[in-house]
């Protein structure tokens, strides 16, 4: 579903342009402290800060009171939305407030601080993706709720314009990658995702090739194959190109998760734990999200996605515990549970970009294990790194973008646990050290080929149980601007 909110500029002072677009409300920004002299609509009977004090605001982000007020020659709502120290991670927050209290209206015009351009960024990014909805309902959308904000007017004196235009972009893209996870799995499948890579490719520019299942067996694509073959949709291997023609002559490779669902094959998954499921591309999705948003944003670097699909699904030609799958390269893995499926698929692209896409740095994304979401929790990824100025460089990325990243250790003690008696490696842990957070890292990286890598688990952060500041209730996107932000800075 595309983000139904538009931007514009109010062209005017806040109140001035809410009465000459008749919009049916105000917004003010509102720091901690006395409040400063503000254009403030006539015929108020007290002042803003006995108004704040009235509610108790204290100009924290995320709060908004408000008040009737003249707008014009129509009664509207003037709205007092705390910024806090006006910080990008502030203004994410405020901007995503005000869109949820402007939820039913048409125009809502909003004074925001006079700030960066990230502060502008960021609160725009919020007033989006707060307003993100997705739905597949019949008729009028009956039970929807209000609908989301018509018109966000930013009104004169905020940041270079083009700030707003950056927040909607990196918007749009958390948005898209959103729209593919909580795609239903009735008709998400990996030749689905494919087809939704060519719409992107078409749209944005980028090349594409795509590997069906006779290409992936001639290949070698062991993992692909073993994982997909319970299934009735058969696996996919996208890779989406992207190369800008003043290149700055890095190459990164982006590796995305494409489980369209997981059933976790043989060894079973409860009931609970699979209706989430659909869900499991959530990686994927941030990587297709990224690829159709470089463009847009003038990222110079070249950039290809590779994203490995496939359905993890029983059957009786579904993989076995004890199987043994070679990958792309020639490197095998013993399969001592069907529903380690993720890293499987990703062995074999991380392979095979190693090998054939000569890439100066490697960076796959996944909701890869329920141990990190122990470990950190559903606001944190799980970055892994074999290079510490790759991960200072996400980390920071992470912290700008409101999607942080907590760095986890590559124990090599810990390596002999994936050790297999037969394979080259086995799928999961065996020698009861446990972090099987890491351990996945560490069966990861035997597939990197020795290139600068990273690896981002975020099983917890890619979902969300309810909403919260930008977050809505369902996939969150999450990723898809931290890499973003990271692609589009000059030292990426």
């Amino acid at each position: 579903m595309p983000i139904e909110t538009r931007v514009r500029d109010a062209g005017g002072p806040p109140v001035e342009a809410a009465a000459s677009l008749g919009a049916q409300a105000v917004a003010l920004p509102v720091r901690p402290g006395p409040v400063a002299p503000a254009d403030a609509p006539p015929g108020l009977p007290c002042s803003l800060d006995e108004l704040l004090a009235l509610h108790g605001a204290k100009g924290e982000p995320g709060e908004v009171i408000a008040a009737p007020a003249r707008l014009g020659d129509r009664l509207g709502e003037l709205l007092l939305y705390g910024v806090g120290e006006a910080a990008p991670a502030d203004l994410r927050k405020a901007g995503a407030a005000l869109a949820r209290r402007g939820r039913g209206r048409d125009t809502l015009v909003a004074g925001p601080p006079d700030t960066s351009a990230d502060g502008l960024s960021a609160f725009v990014e919020g007033a989006l993706l707060a307003g993100y909805q997705f739905t597949i309902r019949s008729g009028d959308g009956a039970g929807r709720g209000k609908a989301p904000l018509g018109t966000l007017a930013l009104a004169a004196g905020s940041a270079d314009p083009r700030a707003a235009d950056r927040g909607a972009a990196l918007a749009q893209a958390a948005a898209r990658a959103r729209d593919l996870a909580n795609q239903p799995s009735t008709d998400k499948g990996p030749s689905w995702l494919a087809d939704r890579a060519a719409d992107l490719a078409a749209e944005a520019g980028l090349g594409l090739r795509v590997l069906g299942e006779k290409e992936l067996a001639a290949g070698g694509f062991g993992g692909l194959l073993a994982v997909g073959s319970g299934s009735p949709r058969p696996p996919r291997l996208i890779e989406l190109s992207y190369a800008p023609e003043d290149a700055d002559g890095r190459h990164v490779v982006l590796v995305g998760k494409g489980i369209t669902f997981d059933s976790g094959g043989l060894s079973l998954k409860p009931n609970d734990n699979m209706k989430t499921m659909k869900t499991d591309m959530a990686g994927g999705a941030a990587v297709m999200a990224v690829m159709g948003a470089l463009r847009d944003l003038g990222v110079r670097t070249r950039v290809t996605g590779v994203v490995a699909a496939a359905e993890n699904m029983p059957s009786g030609s579904a993989m076995r515990p004890g199987d043994v799958v070679a990958h792309y390269g020639g490197r095998t893995s013993e399969v001592l549970n069907t529903d380690a499926e993720g890293r499987l698929v990703l062995a074999d692209a991380l392979a095979y970009a190693a090998a054939e896409l000569d890439p100066d740095v490697i960076v796959d994304v996944a909701t890869l294990t329920g141990a990190a979401k122990v470990a950190l929790g559903l606001r944190h990824g799980a970055l892994y790194a074999t290079d510490d100025d790759l991960a200072a460089a996400l980390t920071a990325a992470g912290r700008a973008a409101g999607e942080p990243l907590w760095r986890m250790p590559l124990i090599d003690d810990y390596r002999p646990g994936i050790d297999s008696d037969v394979a080259d490696v086995a799928n999961i842990e065996r020698r009861g050290f446990g972090g099987g957070s890491i351990m996945a890292a560490l069966f990861l990286r035997e597939f990197t080929g020795g290139r600068r890598w990273a690896h981002l688990d975020v099983a917890g952060p890619a979902r969300a149980t309810g909403d919260d500041a930008e977050i809505t209730k369902g996939a969150t996107g999450f990723g898809a601007r931290l890499l973003l932000t990271w692609l589009a800075a000059p030292s990426a």
